[in-house]
């Protein structure tokens, strides 16, 4: 009798379901939502920059984590397990001023391009 005189109680209390699914539900989306707007751009641009730092060759200009400024002049590559791989412990020289520097491959904070590409185009 009470389902016909309020039919919307009857089809809440026919829909009554766990109170967890909606939150897990709402926490799965922000999740969703983090990993699109922070987490994944950010691994790629980490990607990139380690991919860039791989690449790097002499006359390219660079700026170390430090601040220094200047243009690579030698890349040392450290050898482990008989593999001529690049790795982060490189040792690459930088001539900044009238001073060299050495400095790991992964201490440098950003690759500003090859001095010589500019002159040729």
């Amino acid at each position: 009798m009470i389902a016909a005189l309020f039919p919307l109680l009857a089809i809440q209390a026919a829909r009554a379901t766990n109170p967890m699914i909606p939150l897990l539900i709402q926490m799965g989306a922000i999740f969703a939502i983090f990993y699109f707007l922070m987490i994944r751009p950010q691994q790629k641009q980490r990607r990139q920059h380690e991919e860039r730092l791989k690449n790097l060759r002499k006359g390219d200009s660079v700026v170390t984590a430090g601040g220094l400024v200047g243009e690579v002049v030698h890349i040392k590559e450290v050898t482990g397990d008989d593999a001529k791989a690049k790795t982060m412990e490189d040792h690459v020289t930088i001539k900044t001023g009238e001073s060299r520097v050495v400095v790991e491959r992964g201490r440098i904070a950003r690759v500003a391009g090859s001095d010589t590409a500019g002159a040729t185009a």
